[in-house]
């Protein structure tokens, strides 16, 4: 996250951008392409960010999130329930004292844990879903960077969590989005 945006400002460029995806799936058929993210098609990059983020909220804060229509039914009405609630929450002045606890991660402040896992997972998985529909997969490099920087230490870890798959080998010089696809499984080319 940039030091001088708030969790709620993130999500809004981040979410903003992942529904402008959504939103440009061109037919229903497209949902149905394979994605990046081996054995996923388009609405299941969709599926996966609608679907495990709740579980995390109610259980860690006891925070129900709007249910919208299935990503089967209407992937397009499904994220935009579930991303308006999530921007609801954080811009919600209420939520700043919340706190998730979690076993792996012990006890967060509620808008930084939505930074750090969700936002997060929403900005990586923008390349699978724009890549899958054929959209434009440019991600803001800087952040890329600073994501990547923030990841590496913890490489074992992520590894081990399942969650990435094994790096895929780029050059030394590659760009910061090229560095970033490759640390967390995705063949950039």
């Amino acid at each position: 996250m940039d030091a001088d945006q708030d969790p709620a400002e993130e999500y809004r460029e981040i979410g903003g951008r992942f529904t402008r995806l959504v939103e440009g799936v061109p037919d229903d058929a497209t949902w149905d392409r394979p994605s990046p993210v081996a054995g996923w098609t388009a609405r299941d990059v969709v599926r996966h960010l609608v679907e495990w983020f709740p579980g995390f909220l109610r259980g860690g804060a006891g925070i129900e999130l709007p249910a919208g229509p299935s990503v089967d039914d209407d992937p397009v009405a499904a994220w935009r329930t579930f991303s308006d609630g999530v921007q609801t929450l954080l811009e919600d002045p209420a939520s700043a004292d919340l706190v998730l606890r979690n076993p792996h991660i012990g006890d967060v402040p509620l808008p930084r844990a939505v930074s750090q896992f969700f936002t997060a997972d929403v900005f990586m998985h923008t390349w699978d879903l724009a890549r899958a529909t054929g959209q434009d997969e440019t991600l803001d490099a800087e952040r890329c960077a600073v994501m990547l920087a923030g990841m590496e230490p913890m490489d074992e870890m992520l590894r081990a969590s399942g969650q990435y798959g094994p790096r895929v080998r780029v050059p030394a010089d590659a760009d910061p989005q090229t560095k970033l696809l490759a640390f967390i499984g995705r063949d950039p080319g």
